[in-house]
Formats: structure tokens, C-alpha cells, sequence
């Protein structure tokens, strides 16, 4: 089954270059789940040329606002209502969680509240999963009925369902320890609260529940994913 991975963004390049760009972390997060990958930089402008030359896409997070006046922001968001629109499987993560609320009529902001760096706890139906996050915007509203899968009180609206296609979760599962640490050392200092710093620092080495999200994930595209593509067989 063939994954396409729309690529919103890079890594610092310091651990990009030592630790892998997004969608190593993807392919990574969901080894062993019988994907093939294929990466279309879209931040770049580099669009896939229809929504079938992939059986389910992937999209990654970003430094970059969903509501900000970027070139490859308004084609990403008719990628996404084109896609769920033909039935063929979406999933975002952070930035992917926020540009997916948007394009089918949700709205995104800083929150007032700041930031979540670290390690979060959130509570998927009951299900206590704790998850690696690096975000201040959020998804203030969510579109006209998605459902939220998931929330904490810092985060009301940390996944969401859009009917059966679309899946998207504000957490990244996707980040170790170790990248945390390098997005801390790069992109923190100085601009998230120091004390939120410390605080995710002194959280490494805990447990995360990563596989459950890959889990899911795997399941959401396995599940949707059109009888008729002409990939292998999933």
C-alpha cells in the first residue's frame, strides 16, 4: 500500500542532517505496518499530480501557520477536500491537523494558553496516551461535523475525525526524545517559555504511546482505502 507524504515543512538543519527530516519519522513510526512511502515537498511547491497517485496521504507538521499567506497553503487545502472528497484516505499531524480543520471550514489560531512542548498527556475516550507535542496554534473551532477523538485541558481539540477518510492529531507521534531536544536546542530558546523548556527536558526518557497512534494511523488507511487503486494488494 502505497503512502504519499505531503511534506509541509523541514527540520532545523542541524538535526536534519543528523537525525532525519519528517518523513524518516514517518516511515519510521510506522514501520512493519506493510506501507510503501513516497514524499512530494509541497511546502516547495512540488504538488502530486492527482489525489490517486497515492492510496493515502500523510501530513506533516511545519513551522509554518496554517493561516498565513503561503504559495502552497490555498492548493493544499483543495488537495484535501479533493481527496476526502473521492474517498481516498487523509491523515494529518500538527500542522496536517490544523490545515485539514481549515480547508473543510474550522479555524485556527495561537492559543492564548501558549505553548505544548514534550511530553502531553491526552485522553483519547478514555484511553490515557501520553505524546510528544511542539505547538502553540491550535484548532480553536473544528469544522461542521468532525468529531473529536481526543482532548486535554490545554488542547479541547487534539484529534479530530472528518466522517469516515479523515484523521488528523495535533500531537506528534512521529518525534522521539532526541528530536524534541534538537527542535528545544534550535527553535526554542528564546521564543517558548523557558521554564516549559526545562519542563519537557526533565520529562525525556518517559514512556510514550506512539505505537498506539501508529496503530490507529495504520488502521485508518488500511481501512479507507480504495478497493479499486492499483497499488498492491493491502
Amino acid at each position: 500500500m502505497k503512502i504519499g507524504i505531503l511534506q509541509t515543512g523541514q527540520a532545523p538543519e542541524p538535526i536534519r542532517d543528523s537525525i532525519g527530516d519528517y518523513p524518516v519519522h514517518f516511515a519510521r513510526l510506522l514501520d512493519g505496518q506493510g506501507f510503501d512511502f513516497a514524499t512530494w515537498h509541497v511546502e516547495a511547491m512540488e504538488f502530486p499530480a492527482s489525489i490517486h497517485d497515492a492510496d493515502g496521504w500523510l501530513i506533516t507538521g511545519s513551522r509554518h501557520g496554517v493561516y498565513e499567506d503561503h504559495p502552497f497553503i490555498p492548493p493544499l487545502e483543495q488537495f484535501i477536500r479533493d481527496a476526502l472528497g473521492a474517498g481516498v484516505p487523509v491523515v494529518g499531524i500538527c500542522f496536517g491537523h490544523q490545515i485539514m480543520a481549515q480547508a473543510l471550514g474550522g479555524r485556527v489560531a495561537k492559543f492564548t494558553g501558549g505553548w505544548a512542548v514534550g511530553a502531553q498527556e491526552y485522553d483519547f475516550a478514555g484511553e490515557r496516551l501520553t505524546l510528544n507535542a511542539w505547538h502553540q496554534d491550535q484548532v480553536i473551532t473544528p469544522p461542521k461535523g468532525a468529531q473529536v477523538l481526543a482532548s486535554n485541558d490545554f488542547c479541547a481539540n487534539a484529534a479530530l475525525a472528518y466522517g469516515p477518510h479523515g484523521l488528523s492529531v495535533q500531537a506528534h507521534p512521529e518525534f522521539e526524545d532526541d528530536f524534541i531536544q534538537g527542535l528545544i536546542d534550535t527553535r526554542g530558546r528564546g521564543v517558548v517559555p523557558e521554564p516549559l523548556l526545562q519542563k519537557a527536558e526533565a520529562r525525556q526518557g518517559g514512556a510514550r504511546h506512539a505505537d498506539a497512534i501508529a496503530a490507529r494511523i495504520a488502521r485508518h488507511f488500511k481501512t479507507h482505502a480504495r478497493a479499486d487503486t492499483p497499488s498492491e494488494a493491502i
